[in-house]
């Protein structure tokens, strides 16, 4: 089966592929486009993973991760605001070196509760991104924050839905969002958001998987392979693509069965479960 021309494959769903193997997983696939890991481009060493990229031919979709904004003013935060500026220039250095149609895309996690005040560690998320936005814009680099499920407000991601992290893009030039389907495909105003984005020219990055139960006992695992759950991803696929979004569609899973699989097979099954589910 030929795959998606639009089809990303995230590095998280072969999670134990290095980034060469990744890459390689990708092109004999026929998955034109790869959305990495930081800690992957910093285990294979940050200008050989710029050289394999360049080499490989894929585009760049995103890089996942910066943000983790949420702790008080201190050292830990100015260590997570640096990291965050490294980060930035990594995305925008990757994406110079890949294919055209790359985007320099850096998705942001909120992080979660230092303590027991969530307004104030959602305000500490503004603050970094007021911090960041400029630089970032200086690189050529899309902060794009991406809601979470509020499953995961205490521990990674305090912002919990699309209008919520629309309300902070929209304060600044070049940050954006991303909608992926498992955090964000039980919101009742999930088509209005979606739109908003669209309109708003915020709709950086889209992710796709699906929302399997019962839940694992690690519930950070309970994406599954996009058809196995209970998403109703061709319609979330549909409001993106009426709102506007043309990008690369990335593949994001975290379960540990995937994980367990060999990367070449669990590469050709997002293949087949992209084109059957998603977009054909």
């Amino acid at each position: 089966m030929t795959a998606h021309p639009r089809l990303s494959l995230n590095q998280a769903t072969v999670k134990h592929a290095d980034l060469r193997t990744t890459l390689g997983v990708c092109r004999d696939s026929g998955i034109p486009a790869v959305g990495l890991w930081r800690e992957s481009v910093h285990d294979t060493g940050r200008a050989e993973a710029v050289r394999l990229l360049a080499g490989s031919g894929l585009r760049l979709s995103s890089l996942c991760r910066g943000g983790f904004f949420t702790a008080a003013e201190g050292r830990a935060r100015r260590a997570a605001l640096d990291d965050n500026r490294r980060a930035i220039e990594e995305t925008a250095e990757l994406a110079a070196g890949a294919a055209p149609g790359s985007a320099a895309v850096l998705v942001l996690v909120p992080g979660g509760l230092p303590d027991r005040d969530l307004p104030q560690a959602r305000l500490r998320v503004v603050d970094a991104i007021a911090e960041l936005a400029e630089e970032a814009g200086a690189c050529g680099v899309t902060l794009a924050l991406e809601p979470m499920h509020p499953l995961y407000a205490a521990d990674r991601g305090v912002v919990s839905t699309l209008g919520q992290a629309l309300d902070i893009a929209e304060q600044f030039a070049g940050v954006g969002v991303v909608v992926d389907t498992f955090h964000v495909w039980w919101d009742p105003e999930l088509n209005a958001q979606i739109n908003r984005a669209g309109r708003s020219g915020r709709l950086v990055s889209f992710q796709v998987n699906d929302w399997i139960t019962p839940l694992p006992a690690d519930a950070l695992l309970a994406r599954g392979m996009m058809g196995e759950g209970h998403i109703d991803l061709p319609a979330v696929a549909a409001m993106v693509q009426e709102a506007g979004y043309r990008g690369d569609i990335e593949v994001e899973i975290f379960n540990q069965e995937v994980w367990d699989s060999e990367p070449g097979a669990v590469a050709g099954a997002v293949v087949e479960a992209f084109a059957k589910h998603v977009l054909s």
